[in-house]
């Protein structure tokens, strides 16, 4: 089966993804220095996950800019993302009407400030019915987990 046809095995819409992935987990798998980089290597090769689409600007960011000890040239960052990751996973963008109603549970949920990228990756996953979120950032997505939400676990 080809890359392609691993990513696709989500599908076009929000259903049918069985497991969503968190940046953390996608940046894991491009850097063979990271502790958790065989797991998440393995985990991303699998294919068919879903991610939020802004996790591929979030992975641009950290890439490029310096956080975390990476700092790579903003054609090299495309590049990875392009031939590493774009290939294996399923993004999903979320509505205006899904953004707005998200910002307006932040209050309930306990999300502040830049917690709001997290809460989007699991309104995404819970939205396209993935059973479980992974993640290497446990304890932030646990504490904006609610009954109904996918399972977080670390790959």
């Amino acid at each position: 089966m080809t890359r392609k046809a691993r990513a696709a095995e989500c599908g076009p819409s929000w259903g049918g993804c069985h497991s969503f992935l968190d940046t953390s987990v996608l940046l894991a798998s491009l850097d063979p220095d990271e502790p958790h980089h065989v797991a998440c290597d393995n985990l991303l090769a699998q294919g068919g996950h879903g991610v939020h689409l802004h996790a591929f600007a979030e992975c641009f960011s950290i890439l490029t800019g310096g956080r975390m000890g990476r700092r790579i040239q903003a054609d090299l960052a495309a590049r990875l993302i392009e031939e590493s990751i774009a290939p294996l996973v399923q993004p999903l963008a979320t509505s205006a009407a899904d953004m707005v109603a998200l910002l307006a549970s932040c209050h309930e949920r306990g999300a502040r400030g830049g917690a709001v990228y997290d809460l989007l990756h699991l309104a995404a996953a819970r939205r396209a019915g993935a059973q479980v979120f992974y993640t290497l950032n446990l304890s932030d997505f646990n504490a904006l987990a609610r009954p109904g939400d996918p399972k977080v676990q670390s790959p």
